[in-house]
């Protein structure tokens, strides 16, 4: 019914002196569509922004067959093109001799690799190092295979993430009533994220007022027209809206003399100029994923013992949602690392898994230790919130850095998800 992830088959080719520092990068992804809608897995993109590279190259193939339309599924091209780069700068790691931190830290461009246009901000270097101290990185035996407890072989691993700050035009309505109180009204939609609680602190934030004197009103075609919930936009996108409709509704009561008619004051505002000019800065979110492992030596299980991300997405609206939202990202993630996996049916061309029962998802008894913290960041250049989005990014780097940990733990590099215990079994002692 809602289509699905296109399979990747990706090649990282990285180039590199003694010292770490990458002077070629190549990434390369064949991907399927269907023959009915064109749908490309955008993987290679991440690579045009990560790591410093006076020579790269990316390509996208996209071949069409008979199978279900693939579609957007959370952090698409950027959760599975990171995996095969985060993986590829572990081998470079392991290869040189050089920590899988400092490496990344080592390969920190000063403008977008692809655009040259200056960041707006870039707080990679600062989660990696904040999160390397949070996780107890340093001190760490780079040393494949070398942490036993019993037939439990133990790893780390770590990988970096990011996702583009992406808005749409929106529009909102922002009403003052004579009992002192305020409506926002907009066509947002709330899945789950707190959309609701988050436009009102925007709002009240701009009408210098309580956000239990707001009423947030979405989820309705009458409403004012706005983007659906998507691409870690949603926020960025109505949150322009209600702020410069709520600001606008400020400035017109300031002006007004007397009391509020009883019809209220409505503003309007939409920020379709904004939204449609061209940003002179590169402007992504990013963050640092850190995850220990224990690998069932006998049965090929791969239990996650701890996972811990660190982002810098902006400012921070609500820290409650957006620990949640970091945290459900990270949990997804889990779930490509190990358990996640479509079967193809080579006669009916469509997928055996239908099910829950079937398409195996985490539970509780899977994330025992999972945390996820942020960098206050400072950035005037999205929008009047200084914020990120923050729904993906979370998704984004958890794969690599669970898979770089089976392989710190086992000496074994699994090039396909998810690692379950039978391609794990034969690599093991």
């Amino acid at each position: 019914m809602v289509g699905h992830r296109a399979p990747t088959v990706q090649r990282v080719r990285l180039g590199a002196d003694d010292a770490g520092v990458i002077s070629a990068l190549a990434h390369e992804v064949v991907t399927h569509t269907s023959t009915v809608k064109e749908f490309v897995e955008q993987a290679a993109v991440p690579a045009r922004t990560m790591y410093t590279s006076p020579h790269s190259r990316t390509t996208h193939r996209v071949t069409a067959l008979d199978v279900p339309s693939p579609s957007w599924m959370r952090a698409p091209g950027e959760a599975p093109g990171m995996y095969a780069l985060e993986s590829a700068m572990d081998e470079l790691a392991c290869a040189l001799g050089v920590d899988p931190v400092e490496l990344r830290l080592r390969n920190e461009p000063a403008t977008e690799p692809d655009s040259g246009r200056p960041f707006s901000s870039r707080n990679l270097a600062a989660c990696l190092r904040e999160g390397a101290e949070r996780f107890g990185w340093h001190g760490r035996d780079p040393r494949p295979a070398s942490r036993q407890e019993g037939p439990l072989l133990i790893g780390t691993g770590v990988a970096s993430a990011t996702y583009p700050v992406l808005v749409s035009p929106s529009t909102a309505s922002a009403h003052a009533a004579p009992d002192g109180s305020y409506r926002i009204r907009t066509n947002a939609t709330d899945i789950g994220t707190g959309a609701r609680t988050v436009l009102a602190q925007i709002a009240a934030a701009a009408l210098d007022t309580s956000v239990d004197g707001v009423t947030v009103e979405i989820g309705n075609s009458d409403l004012p027209r706005a983007p659906l919930a998507g691409g870690s936009s949603g926020t960025a996108s109505w949150g322009w809206a209600v702020h410069k409709a709520a600001t606008a509704l400020r400035d017109r009561l300031r002006e007004h003399t007397g009391p509020v008619p009883d019809a209220g004051i409505t503003v309007t505002a939409d920020t379709g100029e904004e939204t449609a000019q061209e940003p002179p800065y590169a402007r992504h979110a990013f963050g640092a994923q850190f995850a220990e492992v224990a690998v069932d030596s006998r049965t090929g299980e791969v239990r996650v013992r701890r996972l811990l991300g660190v982002y810098a997405a902006g400012r921070i609206l609500n820290a409650r949602t957006a620990r949640s939202q970091f945290i459900g990202g990270m949990v997804m993630g889990l779930g490509m690392a190990l358990t996640e996996g479509s079967t193809m049916d080579p006669v009916f061309g469509d997928f055996v898994e239908s099910d829950l029962a079937s398409y195996h998802v985490p539970v509780c008894a899977d994330v025992p230790d999972i945390s996820a913290h942020w960098i206050e960041e400072d950035d005037p250049h999205l929008n009047p919130m200084g914020s990120k989005g923050i729904g993906e990014i979370g998704v984004v780097g958890t794969a690599a850095a669970i898979g770089n940990a089976v392989r710190h733990a086992t000496g074994a590099r699994l090039r396909a998800l998810p690692l379950t215990p039978d391609k794990l079994l034969p690599y093991l002692p």
